[in-house]
């Protein structure tokens, strides 16, 4: 994370688990990466949200061993709660990502996915709610 990633490291972007089809990421509150409001910065809540969609994104890639592009092309968010405290940000769209990966290496066309990565803090809350559009195809 730190050699790839150094912002979201030095911000405590962490990742929790990692499976087929599910990814969770964790962010603890802390003076760093609070905003004037003495909560999560969006940016930060961005960092760790599309962390968890995007190594979903990778782990499907790296399994074909074929050289496929990936890119966020589109991201919304909305925000409910203040971020205090440990708030970990869950992916579970694994299965969406393995389908759009197989169509694009069967027909040659680039695929957008819809991803969703929900932050909910320690009392199980949701703090925000982002939406990804990745999109993926076959690099020439």
């Amino acid at each position: 994370m730190l050699l790839k990633l150094p912002s979201a490291y030095f911000t405590g972007v962490r990742v929790v688990s990692l499976e087929k089809n599910k990814a969770v990421v964790s962010v603890k509150h802390r003076w760093i990466n609070q905003n004037p409001f003495n909560s999560l910065y969006y940016g930060v809540q961005a960092m760790a949200a599309e962390l968890a969609t995007g190594i979903l994104v990778m782990r499907a890639v790296s399994e074909t061993g074929k050289p496929i592009s990936m890119l966020v092309t589109q991201q919304t968010a909305s925000f409910t709660k203040k971020g205090r405290g440990v708030v970990r940000f869950t992916c579970a769209n694994g299965e969406d990502i393995d389908k759009a990966i197989k169509a694009t290496l069967k027909t040659g066309a680039g695929q957008i996915i819809y991803l969703t990565s929900q932050g909910l803090n320690e009392k199980g809350e949701q703090v925000s709610l982002f939406n990804f559009e990745w999109s993926v195809k076959i690099k020439n």
